[in-house]
């Protein structure tokens, strides 16, 4: 597992966290496969740190020249 030092929240200490899938590709729940999820391994606490992408679809709707006001 990855590790790094941060602050957590709960604990209120600068204390390491651990990334669960710290292989490159192994987390089923990001599209790129990079998980951004880090959780304190002292009390679980999870910080998401990185960006996370999101994609949209526009919504599809009617032309506004086909209604009459």
């Amino acid at each position: 597992m990855a590790e790094m030092t941060r602050n957590c929240p709960d604990c209120g200490h600068d204390l390491p966290f651990e990334q669960v899938h710290a292989g490159p590709g192994d987390c089923p729940d990001a599209p790129d496969g990079v998980c951004p999820e880090w959780l304190c391994s002292s009390c679980g606490a999870a910080l998401l740190i990185g960006l996370i992408e999101l994609s949209f679809e526009p919504a599809a709707y009617d032309s506004a020249r086909a209604r009459v006001a």
